[in-house]
């Protein structure tokens, strides 16, 4: 799919969920998905898996049958540099550059040399209260550990390259 077909899709399925007038966190308890996944379902960011169609289906009518087909494909993952510039995305990246290398860090510490995946991964958002009354805002980021290997030539099921 081109980019701005994606582009294109992308605003026809904002604009369904908008006439369903739900929340991305009430679609998700109305599919057992979580809030960040549906969200990722809207903006093509992640695949509509056919167990999931027909409650999506119910939690927002209007989304048509070619959109739904559209959202079972699998999606061009990508995204506009831009949106950097919006204040709320800045400060995440804000947030992973500051605090990055620490989280790495314990990463390595508590389960030794490797990285978490975005594959297998798990992102909810939540508000709470914090102490003061104010409102805060929880991103829970839950990936699977993958230890880096030893790259031992006969473990290669590829055999040597060839000259």
């Amino acid at each position: 799919m081109a980019l701005e077909a994606k582009a294109n899709l992308v605003l026809d399925l904002l604009q369904a969920k908008k006439q369903s007038g739900k929340t991305f966190t009430e679609i998700a308890e109305a599919t057992g998905l979580t809030n960040a996944y549906v969200a990722q379902l809207f903006h093509r960011q992640a695949q509509l898996k056919k167990s999931a169609v027909e409650s999506l289906k119910k939690a927002v009518p209007q989304l048509t049958d070619k959109m739904l087909e559209e959202m079972q494909e699998i999606p061009r993952r990508s995204f506009d540099p831009t949106i950097t510039q919006d204040p709320t995305i800045y400060r995440l990246y804000e947030a992973i550059m500051h605090y990055g290398e620490s989280i790495k860090d314990i990463i390595n510490e508590e389960c030794g040399d490797g990285i978490m995946s975005a594959i297998g991964f798990y992102c909810t958002v939540n508000k709470i209260k914090g102490k003061e009354g104010e409102d805060r805002v929880v991103v829970t980021m839950n990936g699977k550990f993958l230890p880096h290997i030893e790259q031992v030539a006969a473990d290669n099921l590829a055999g040597p390259s060839k000259k």
